[in-house]
């Protein structure tokens, strides 16, 4: 059983009081980790820490922290499978995600941010009365970094690699839920010489460490990833003291096939977009539309894709379906699954708790769940239920889905299966939303901005946009005499 210790002004230490958190396997329901639980004073002194180390980091040339940036990713590939264990231990998910997708895109925002900072520029106007006036951006201080448990080292290294990156020093808070690879990240971080001080670890319950670290008046910047209620609460936290924030929320995200979308390949897609990472990702298409005309093709063949994912063990190489991350969060979609039944929805497959044997026969796992006949502005089709759970309706006219899709509070992301070029700009545009995926899904790229409207968040994350977010704008305005002046 691991022991996860703090990670402060360069040392593992324990928390001030003593206290400590059992971290649970999702798959075994069995305790893997003693983690140690921080307050407010362990969040102090991390503080203290990223300030010490503040002035000479920010002072770092650019080709130096651009160096110990892309060695940190380096290492990460090195050690790709044994965070890729921990990530599944810890998550649930299974392996192939980690191997594929969590761990390689962890070393691969250390090097897109590592090699960004090399090109960066500074906008440059000249003014009619003989001035030049520039642009300087300027690393803001210490940043709080607040993670969720359903992609851990992926969404942590989305937010300490720009921080970093530009001069700032960090206290990373990940989840309680999944606290292992934030560990071994900041054992990484220490073994290629990133200097102390500059990125700390502070374990804890979001209650006790969280809630001080968006409180503290000495951490200008808070970046949040996670539910959208715990979002408000630390946006009304931190307005009095006038942080700069980026909080990406929650989703309930639509997936629109039009009667003209290669059925095959939307299928194929709508299936992943809803049960990926058993739906524990702000981005899966929850509510999937279908155009009436080819309805009840796409729901025969998308129910008898569900029925053939393979649920089982998450260390197995072939599993797809993997456990969800508690106990109390099984029960919850469990109890959006009654809703459903309530709100009059048909269940077509799922909905049920699978009897697995050996290892993980005490896990939390649930199997894949698609449900019809449901109202478009029910509970169910309107609040995130972040499982392995989708809704499926028909629709008849361009402008009903629109006004469907754009229904509930939302506004993260959307797909659309079309081979319609003119009607998929003419969707795009008005869904509201901050991405929009045309016949893909999830196909990311770290140059362009990310993040949601409406309850799904505020600011943006990646590119430049996170560039400029972890740092601040000053202009320099320098008036020069024109030739016939003599200089003073």
């Amino acid at each position: 059983m691991r022991t996860l210790p703090n990670f402060i002004g360069g040392e593992f230490v324990e928390s001030n009081s003593g206290n400590r958190l059992e971290k649970f396997d999702p798959a075994t329901a069995e305790v893997i980790a003693s983690v140690t639980a921080s307050d407010h004073q362990d969040v102090e002194q991390a503080v203290a820490a990223a300030r010490l180390a503040f002035p000479s980091w920010s002072r770092t040339p650019t080709a130096e922290r651009a160096r110990l940036l892309l060695a940190l990713a380096s290492k990460i590939e090195q050690h790709q499978e044994s965070l890729a264990v921990a990530e599944t231990r810890d998550t649930g998910k299974p392996i192939r995600l980690s191997r594929s997708v969590d761990i390689p895109r962890a070393a691969a925002n250390f090097r897109f941010f590592a090699t960004a900072i090399l090109h960066a520029h500074s906008e440059a106007y000249r003014t009619d009365n003989q001035a030049l006036n520039y642009t300087l951006r300027q690393p803001r201080g210490v940043a709080g970094l607040i993670s969720p448990w359903n992609l851990p080292l992926y969404l942590l290294s989305w937010k300490i690699a720009p921080a970093l990156a530009t001069g700032n020093t960090v206290v990373a808070k990940p989840s309680e839920l999944t606290p292992t690879t934030a560990t071994l990240l900041a054992e990484l971080a220490h073994e290629v010489g990133i200097p102390a001080g500059v990125l700390n670890v502070v374990h804890g319950q979001g209650a006790a460490a969280g809630a001080a670290l968006v409180a503290h008046p000495q951490v200008p910047t808070i970046s949040f990833t996670g539910g959208t209620v715990t979002g408000a609460a630390i946006a009304q936290a931190a307005a009095p003291l006038f942080k700069k924030l980026t909080l990406e929320l929650g989703g309930k995200n639509p997936t629109i096939l039009f009667a003209d979308a290669n059925l095959e390949e939307a299928v194929a897609g709508s299936l992943r977009a809803a049960f990926e990472n058993q739906g524990e990702i702000c981005l899966c298409g929850s509510r999937i539309f279908v155009e009436r005309a080819i309805y009840q093709r796409f729901l025969d063949r998308f129910v008898a894709a569900t029925l053939r994912l393979k649920l089982g063990d998450p260390l197995d190489e072939n599993t797809q379906q993997g456990a969800l991350i508690s106990a109390q969060h099984r029960e919850r979609v469990e109890q959006y699954i009654e809703l459903a039944k309530s709100e009059g929805g048909a269940l077509l497959c799922g909905g049920q708790r699978p009897t697995l044997e050996g290892r993980c026969r005490n896990g939390y796992f649930l199997q894949p769940t698609i449900v019809t006949a449901l109202p478009i502005r029910c509970r169910v089709n309107l609040e995130e239920i972040f499982g392995p759970v989708v809704t499926i309706s028909p629709f008849d006219t361009e402008q009903e889905v629109i006004e469907a899709a754009n229904a509930t509070p939302f506004g993260l992301s959307a797909s659309i299966w079309t081979n319609h070029l003119g009607r998929a700009h003419r969707v795009a545009e008005q869904l509201e939303c901050g991405t929009v995926w045309v016949n893909c899904w999830l196909l990311r790229d770290l140059r362009v901005p990310f993040g949601g409207i409406k309850s799904s968040g505020v600011g943006k994350e990646g590119g430049d946009e996170a560039l400029r977010f972890f740092t601040e704008a000053k202009t320099v305005c320098v008036s020069y005499p024109s030739v016939d002046e003599k200089p003073t």
